[in-house]
């Protein structure tokens, strides 16, 4: 293994050690200002390993990283959405919820690594691949659109029928365990049924966030990390946006802008290739537009 890649791994190892270990040792209420400060360590940490890969590997991969870091920090505001949704149905004491999310961004780490190293194997040995993946994120962006907010029935899916015959459940949280053994029989908690919805609705994201990173670069050391960096701060981000995320009504036109254009430079990557830095800008003005046009629009309607 390179130098670079085990620099990753220590930098995640001890990053993950001292969030479970020593940032929430104890079970606790996140509050807004230790979410904020905790969003703050997560980004200045996601930077300063750009930073890294500036100085080891050049210019270009450093945009690049910076580029998907960006890019997978913005669609991954969609999923916070979801998590919203999740904690709510499953009623996730707030003081357990950090638990949930760090597994499975845990559980991310692994998931992403098998999509994204398949992705570049596909794009390399079947080249044709790069237009299905842009029509993917095309549709992906029509969708996001087009399609109107629905309420949360995680009742009626298959996973959810899938995890109840796997395991019989027990309505409680039981000091926030996701499994708990009564009468020699072993019971699973909504703890772990929320857990098992975050984990899917990963899934799900990385059918959009892989093909678009993989747009932005081909190497697999700039994907992998950036998007991960990205992930890992997903949990503070929860917490710090959770009760705001909600207001910004026009953030998913931003976000299917994004998709859309992704997309796009994935078709178009044989004929034309769109420089990263002007991906790096439009990625940004995107979410600025969109988050600066809903909390106008919600002064406008309060005044």
């Amino acid at each position: 293994m390179e130098l670079s890649w085990l620099v990753f791994v220590a930098v995640v190892v001890v990053a993950l050690f001292l969030d479970l270990f020593v940032f929430h040792r104890n079970p606790h209420k996140i509050s807004l200002k230790e979410a904020l400060l905790l969003s703050a360590f997560w980004i200045v940490l996601g930077l300063l390993f750009g930073g890294y890969v500036y100085y080891t590997r050049g210019y270009e991969r450093g945009v690049e990283y910076m580029t998907g870091y960006l890019l997978e920090k913005s669609l991954s505001l969609d999923n916070i959405f979801v998590f919203i949704l999740i904690f709510s149905y499953f009623r996730v004491p707030e003081e357990y919820r950090h638990k949930v999310l760090f597994w499975g961004v845990f559980g991310a780490i692994i998931f992403r690594a098998v999509f994204i190293f398949a992705g570049l194997e596909l794009i390399k040995h079947f080249h044709w691949m790069v237009y299905i993946f842009g029509l993917i994120l095309i549709v992906s962006a029509i969708k996001l659109l087009t399609t109107e907010e629905k309420e949360f029935h995680p009742e009626q899916t298959i996973a959810y029928r899938i995890a109840r015959r796997l395991f019989p459940i027990k309505p409680d949280h039981r000091e926030g365990k996701f499994f708990i053994r009564e009468d020699g029989k072993l019971y699973a908690t909504p703890m772990f049924l929320a857990l098992f919805f975050v984990e899917s609705s990963d899934i799900m994201f990385a059918i959009d966030s892989v093909p678009a990173i993989l747009a932005i670069s081909k190497d697999p050391f700039v994907v992998y990390t950036s998007n991960i960096f990205a992930i890992l701060g997903l949990r503070s981000l929860y917490f710090a946006t959770a009760g705001i995320l909600p207001l910004f009504h026009y953030l998913h036109y931003g976000l299917s802008f994004i998709l859309g254009f992704i997309g796009v430079k994935m078709l178009l990557s044989d004929f034309y290739k769109i420089p990263v830095e002007v991906s790096l800008l439009l990625i940004g003005s995107a979410i600025f537009v969109s988050v600066v046009a809903s909390v106008l629009v919600k002064k406008k309607a309060t005044e």
